[in-house]
């Protein structure tokens, strides 16, 4: 089955204590979309301006997603910049120009209305409500949110949540939407409000899944080194969703694995500046790694 992917695609300009990578592929959907593309077929939904690299046209194109979706319009890509401290848990924005992003209403085309898998990727959540309003009879949807929408979005949000299956957000988002401080009480809160599925997001330190079947530990692949982890967030739920969508059955039963497939697919994100490590990654290399991180998490 197919995965619909709505989000940010954007330009980002990195700077590390190490190296600076201007205007590379980014957004939301864009590193969403790649990391979905290593398992199933993907619908990207997105804008970017006039000034948008044809290679990076190519690159989606290459890992075959569907660009039917995505909007050319006049005017500028989305642009940011950011820099990280030695510490990458740590990053300032330097710059964000929306450019054609500010305006952006995502009109699905009629081929992506019966998806069956959707992802809403970080986008506002009337945005994410737009879509949703275009779709016909989904079968599972996910979103994911940041602060950002905690702030200035949270009735619409709190509104999105009663019409998805399943919700990611991050630790410090999780305590900061319930006010509270144990993990494990934030998301009992977080199922009150809608979802049956809760991701928490923990950075190099994994996440943690709440579902109809309890609570699943999922690490993080053991790096020695991280080059950027900008987009990684986006790859792991997005090689979950491409996971979901390909597998046989309730989707239930394939949660737990395609955590572990969205982990791996993360790590390979973190090795490279923007998307350039993740889109030279074949499906053998996820598969040798999905299999040492089985080995290191048995007993």
């Amino acid at each position: 089955m197919s995965v619909l992917i709505v989000g940010s695609t954007a330009l980002d300009s990195i700077k590390t204590p190490h190296a600076e990578n201007p205007r590379l592929l980014g957004g939301s959907a864009s590193h969403a979309a790649v990391a979905a593309s290593f398992f199933s077929p993907v619908k990207l939904v997105g804008v970017v301006g006039e000034d948008f690299p044809q290679k990076y046209l190519r690159l989606y194109r290459r890992h075959q997603i569907d660009l039917e979706g995505l909007q050319i319009v006049p005017g500028k890509t989305f642009h940011w910049a950011g820099e990280y401290e030695v510490n990458m848990n740590h990053r300032r924005t330097l710059l964000t120009e929306l450019g054609v992003f500010e305006t952006f209403t995502p009109t699905l085309p009629s081929s992506h209305q019966d998806s069956p898998f959707v992802l809403l990727a970080n986008i506002a959540p009337a945005l994410q409500h737009h879509v949703l309003d275009q779709m016909r009879r989904p079968q599972f949807v996910v979103a994911d949110t940041m602060d950002l929408w905690l702030n200035i979005a949270l009735p619409d949000l709190l509104r999105l949540l009663r019409r998805i299956d399943g919700f990611v957000l991050n630790d410090s988002e999780a305590h900061q939407l319930t006010q509270e401080d144990n993990v494990f009480a934030a998301i009992r809160k977080i199922h009150t409000l809608g979802p049956r599925y809760v991701i928490v997001k923990k950075g190099s330190h994994g996440s943690i899944l709440s579902g109809p079947r309890g609570y699943f530990i999922c690490p993080a692949y053991p790096l020695s080194a991280v080059v950027d982890p900008t987009g990684a967030g986006d790859s792991f739920v997005g090689g979950l969703m491409g996971y979901l969508a390909t597998a046989r059955g309730p989707v239930e039963r394939h949660f737990r694995r395609a955590m572990i497939h969205g982990s791996v697919v993360a790590s390979f994100c973190c090795e490279g500046f923007g998307l350039t490590r993740t889109t030279r990654v074949k499906r053998a290399h996820i598969i040798r790694r999905v299999k040492e991180l089985e080995k290191l998490t048995r007993f």
